[in-house]
């Protein structure tokens, strides 16, 4: 059975920019960059003539193995073009130090959750939008960021995405509530790329 098409998660999600050939090209560089880890074999060299894929975005890869995390790691603000981040992104989600790695022969049971990010935008607590915005909260050198997926998988309003923001930052809850504290808005495109176990 052939893989299925890309998925693109609406509910959170504004319009796709990314065509679904180059939405599959960076699926397939997450899965083969995480097959190869530990193999001896260099990662795959990703390359594109696409301005999509060359721009300069903020990127999350989410890996999951049915209801199972298996890593999450992300850049809010573009440091690399999208395909190089998509690449080293997958590397360091599959070695997630919360989690046990990714071993090579679970790549194809895996979900591939890739979250495109929008420039930040500051915000007040009020201007936060459940289901469209996700968060950042910052506080000196302390910062926690929340994907706008987050608040809508776990029911959440905004004050309680705002909080748990603070938490992951490693503050009180109503830390954002301090004069010095930066609460910043982003929306994302997120594209899900489903197991592929059957293909296997």
């Amino acid at each position: 059975m052939a893989p299925a098409a890309p998925a693109l998660h609406n509910a959170v999600t504004m319009p796709s920019t990314i065509a679904p050939a180059d939405q599959r090209l960076l699926f397939d560089l997450v899965r083969e960059t995480i097959r190869r880890l530990g193999t001896g074999r260099p990662a795959p060299t990703p390359q594109t003539r696409d301005d999509d894929l060359r721009a300069v975005r903020g990127l999350f890869v989410t890996l999951r193995r049915g209801e199972e995390l298996r890593g999450c790691v992300g850049h809010a603000v573009g440091r690399l073009p999208l395909i190089e981040a998509a690449r080293t992104l997958a590397a360091s989600a599959a070695r997630d130090r919360r989690f046990a790695p990714v071993a090579p022969d679970e790549v194809a049971a895996l979900t591939v959750e890739l979250s495109v990010l929008s420039p930040l935008v500051r915000a007040r607590l009020e201007e936060v939008v459940v289901g469209r915005h996700g968060v950042v909260l910052r506080l000196g050198d302390r910062s926690g960021l929340l994907l706008p997926q987050v608040a809508a998988e776990r029911g959440w309003d905004a004050r309680a995405l705002v909080e748990h923001a603070c938490r992951k930052a490693g503050l009180e809850p109503d830390a954002w509530r301090l004069a010095a504290a930066r609460l910043s808005t982003f929306t994302c495109d997120v594209y899900v790329d489903l197991p592929r176990a059957a293909s296997a």
